[in-house]
């Protein structure tokens, strides 16, 4: 089987930053749309949302339905955001995971509107919802060309031209 004679270059090539705490939440404020996973009955399900950050925690708008039902429920909550600077093909994900609970207390509700919070998807989004982290992780790493992408094939694949 071929190997890689320099290994340590492609480790290099493609190393991900973990990112400190509040780099997290720096990233979190420079995008607004994110991806919440939930639990719905029996299976994982995923929606986008437009969030603000608010005192660390986040907070989204949204109607009666399948997301509000299962966002404020018992189970846990994941939200997932990411962004890419064209230029230098750097990207960025960070994900929290918490407890989301309806926003309802009459000042909350008046603080959160304030938040200038618009979604993009038209209609009645009276409900607001702030999920509060129990963890906060990131990375940053180079986006690289598809065709320098390794998989288990690579080697197969070699393997049966030599």
């Amino acid at each position: 089987m071929s190997t890689d004679p320099n290994p340590a270059k492609h480790q290099q090539a493609h190393e991900v930053e973990n990112l400190d705490h509040h780099e997290c939440w720096r990233l979190l404020r420079s995008v607004t749309v994110g991806r919440l996973a939930v639990w719905v009955d029996d299976h994982p399900d995923i929606f986008p949302i437009n969030y603000k950050v608010d005192h660390g925690t986040l907070v989204f708008r949204t109607a009666d339905g399948t997301k509000l039902q299962a966002a404020t429920g018992d189970t846990a909550v994941a939200v997932e955001a990411d962004g890419v600077d064209a230029d230098s093909g750097i990207a960025w994900s960070v994900v929290i995971k918490g407890q989301a609970a309806p926003v309802q207390n009459q000042q909350e509700v008046l603080d959160t509107v304030g938040l200038l919070l618009f979604p993009w998807q038209a209609g009645k989004k009276e409900h607001f919802v702030r999920i509060t982290p129990d963890t906060v992780t990131g990375r940053r790493f180079k986006v690289v060309p598809p065709l320098t992408w390794w998989t288990p094939l690579d080697d197969a694949t070699r393997s049966g031209l030599e």
